[in-house]
């Protein structure tokens, strides 16, 4: 049996998953109809807050959360995924697409949102 390595998952999800730069992801917000999902740890979303709209679902549930996701939004909706760092969000973005949703890209880690002037609004 051979394991895959976690780079080599990595960049199988990123080659599947489209990367959104900054600028873009701010476009789809302001243009279409977006959902914002947070895969980070409760911890690390209650210590510094979350981009402005954005859902919280851990990476690590996912899976789980998948109905509540598909209840909210329409087929055509833009769903943009960001962790800390845009590791945990490609894997969770390639997720939703092995779950058949469309429309899903990784915006990357939420130091670099908050970098580029991104929104953020404390969790509650």
């Amino acid at each position: 049996m051979q394991i895959k390595s976690l780079e080599l998952i990595l960049e199988e999800a990123n080659k599947q998953i489209k990367r959104l730069s900054y600028d873009d992801s701010i476009d789809l917000i302001k243009n279409h109809s977006t959902l914002i999902i947070d895969v980070r740890e409760e911890s690390e979303v209650h210590s510094s807050g979350v981009i402005k709209n954005a859902i919280h679902i851990p990476r690590g549930l996912i899976e789980f959360k998948i109905s509540n996701i598909s209840t909210i939004i329409e087929e055509d909706t833009n769903i943009l995924v960001y962790c800390a760092g845009g590791y945990r969000s490609a894997l969770a973005a390639k997720t939703l697409k092995d779950f058949g949703f469309k429309n899903v890209f990784n915006i990357g880690g939420y130091e670099e949102w908050i970098l580029n002037g991104g929104e953020i609004q404390a969790f509650v």
